[in-house]
Parts: C-alpha cells; sequence; structure tokens
C-alpha cells in the first residue's frame, strides 16, 4: 500500500514537471526581415532571418555593390533558404527584403584636400588651401567598404617641383582585416593664389572698379609679385593698358592722376593765416600726395606744389616753415578803435608766388595775418 502511494506521488511530480520543460525546449521560430543591412560582400542566413540558429553563417546571396540597395522577392528567398534546409519560416505580409550593402564614400574633394595635405608646407609648397590638386584619371567620389574605418594616412610622398607631379600612397586602418586598406593617387598639385583679374581691356587712364574685376586663382608662378586683392584694386588706376583676363599685381596699380598735364588747374597759396588761390596749367600728371610742377597763368612763374585734390594744387607758402613774430606781435598791439592796416594783396602774391621769398623779407612785410579774414571793427 505503502509503495503505491509513493509511485503514484511520483507520477503527480512527473506530471507536473513535464509542461515546464517542454517550455524550455521550444525553440523560437526563424522570421524574415523586411529590410537587411550588410557590410560584406555576401548575404548570410543570419542577415536574413532572426533565429537562424546554426545556419546563421551560410552564404546565400551576393551582396549588392557597395552604397547601394536591392529587392529580393520572399518566394525567392524562401525557395533559397529551404535549399539551405531551413524551413518554417514566417513571412508575415512581407512581399520583398530590401538589402543594402553599407559603404564608406571618400569624395573627391575629401580626396583632394588629403593629397594637398600631405604635401603642406614641403618640397617649397605652402598652406594646403592654396594647392590646387588634379589626378590623371577623372577620380570621382569613392566607396569602400564600411569596415575600413581609419583615417587616411600617407605613407608614401613623392613629388616633383619643375613639374608639380606627385605620386602619394595611402593606408586606411579597418575593423575586420589586420591588412589595412592601400590607395595609390597620382596627378599634379600646384600652388595658387588668388587674385584679381580684369573682365575687360583697360586703358592706362581708366580707375578701376567693381565691375572691372573678377576674382580668380591662378598659378603662383605665373604671378611675378604681390597679388593684387580685389579691395586693394578698387579706386586705383593702371599704370599701363591691360587687357581682359591679366591678373592684376601690386605693382601694376597706382593712385589715380588728381593732376593731368596740360590741365587747368586751382593753384592754392596758403600760409598761416591766408589762404589764396589762382589758375594754373600743370607741367605733370599726379596723383594726390604727388609733387607736380605748375605754370601761374598770371606771373608767368613755374611752381611746385602737392596734388590735394581733383585738379588742385596746393603751395605752401615759406612762411610755414618760418613763423613770422613781427607780424603777430603788431597785430596784437591794435586797440579797438584802431582799423588794421589796409594789405598790400598785389604785394603778398609776389612775395608768395615771385620770390620764393626767404622767411626775413615776408617778416618785413609785417602783415597782420589774423586781422587779414577779419571786418573792421567797430567804433563805440
Amino acid at each position: 500500500m505503502m509503495i503505491r502511494t509513493t509511485l503514484a506521488t511520483i507520477s503527480v511530480l512527473l506530471a507536473l514537471a513535464l509542461p515546464a520543460r517542454a517550455a524550455d525546449d521550444v525553440i523560437a521560430a526563424p522570421t524574415l526581415r523586411a529590410s537587411v543591412a550588410v557590410t560584406s560582400d555576401v548575404v548570410r542566413v543570419g542577415d536574413l532571418i532572426d533565429n537562424a540558429g546554426s545556419a546563421a553563417l551560410i552564404p546565400v546571396y551576393r551582396s549588392p555593390d557597395l552604397g547601394t540597395t536591392g529587392a529580393l522577392p520572399v518566394a525567392q528567398v524562401l525557395s533559397v533558404l529551404r535549399a539551405k534546409q531551413v524551413i518554417g519560416v514566417i513571412t508575415g505580409d512581407i512581399k520583398e527584403v530590401q538589402v543594402t550593402r553599407l559603404a564608406r564614400t571618400l569624395a573627391n574633394k575629401d580626396l583632394e584636400t588629403a593629397i594637398a595635405s600631405a604635401l603642406e608646407r614641403r618640397f617649397g609648397l605652402g598652406d594646403a588651401a592654396n594647392i590646387t590638386v588634379t589626378f590623371d584619371r577623372g577620380v570621382s567620389d569613392m566607396r569602400l567598404d564600411a569596415s575600413n574605418s581609419g583615417a587616411l594616412q600617407p605613407v608614401a610622398t613623392r613629388y616633383d617641383a619643375r613639374s608639380g607631379r606627385f605620386d602619394i600612397a595611402f593606408e586606411i586602418v579597418n575593423d575586420n582585416n589586420p591588412v589595412p586598406t592601400k590607395l595609390r593617387f597620382t596627378g599634379t598639385a600646384i600652388e595658387t593664389v588668388e587674385v584679381a583679374v580684369l573682365t575687360r581691356d583697360m586703358d592706362r587712364i581708366d580707375v578701376l572698379k567693381s565691375s572691372d574685376l573678377a576674382l580668380e586663382r591662378r598659378p603662383k608662378a605665373e604671378i611675378a609679385g604681390e597679388a593684387a586683392s580685389r579691395d586693394r584694386t578698387i579706386g586705383m588706376q593702371l599704370r599701363r593698358p591691360m587687357r581682359a583676363g591679366t591678373p592684376i599685381r601690386v605693382a601694376d596699380v597706382v593712385k589715380p592722376d588728381f593732376v593731368s598735364r596740360d590741365q587747368s588747374v586751382t593753384v592754392i597759396y596758403q600760409v598761416p593765416g591766408i589762404y589764396l588761390t589762382t589758375r594754373g596749367k600743370a607741367l605733370e600728371s599726379g596723383a594726390e600726395g604727388d609733387t607736380v610742377s605748375v605754370l601761374n597763368l598770371q606771373t608767368k612763374r613755374t611752381l611746385s606744389g602737392t596734388v590735394t585734390g581733383r585738379g588742385q594744387v596746393t603751395v605752401q607758402g615759406a612762411s610755414q616753415a618760418a613763423p613770422m613774430p613781427a607780424a603777430v606781435e603788431q597785430t596784437s598791439s591794435l586797440k579797438r578803435d584802431e582799423a588794421p592796416a589796409p594789405v598790400d594783396t598785389d604785394a603778398l602774391v609776389r612775395n608768395l608766388v615771385e620770390a620764393p621769398a626767404p622767411p626775413a623779407q615776408i617778416a618785413q612785410a609785417r602783415i597782420p595775418q589774423v586781422r587779414v579774414s577779419q571786418a573792421p571793427a567797430k567804433s563805440e
């Protein structure tokens, strides 16, 4: 009786334990994925379905090209999987599987920058930003396997400064392979400068405007001297006639002539307290600040003055370099009811123009310079 009871108890315990053990032995059903991203050149079972088990590493398709996406009909996928002994795949409502092959893209601009950086401040070249790179073969954007995650590292660099030819080898470290990926590029690299060029033919007398100029990059070797920037060129005048497309150097431009030879100009005679003007003729051309010779049309004497404006030459009197203490003292002694002494303008012009007079002679004229521009004082 006791034996029967013991056997019954064991049977109950086994019955209770069986469902739990069965639940542990259940294998999740393989499920198809609607989209797949791969990094290698083959698509494996484990890429296409979840819960692939031991079949996950079996290759079933060739991957699309780097950086592209392909579509696989579900019926075709299931047929291939059955051939690999993978059955019972749950597809749901999926009609096709999108397979994308990941890639690392090296843009053409990135490759040019890498070349310029490898040559920067070497072989007589300057900054990388001023190096223009041209590949032998029209290198477009490059796509590499996504596992190539390392930076472009130059490992061999050759450059001929006379021809501008380069031959540079790079290595890229990748995640899946201890052997780095090797790349090699050849072409020409030339240092350039940004320079203002003429957009039209221009004569020497023309003043440069914004519309007359365009910015271009030209080989540095073609610019003999310092290249002129756009801001430094606008408003200047060419030293010689130049044709459209010609790069402009600093030495090619000057300040515009404010006075031209044989031009009628205003001659200004200026000493402390006195400002007189007359007409003259320029005997030579000059820009602002230049010293030119002018002919006084009244006295027929040749003077030397400074160009101070368009059609304007200023002649500084000799008295500016030497003060006139006598004239100042005489002016300060005038009484309120005393009229200022009359000014002999003709004598003043002769002293300023015909001399040039020495300081002592001008002082003897005893001109009340402060009173020249003032009205006579009213008597009380």
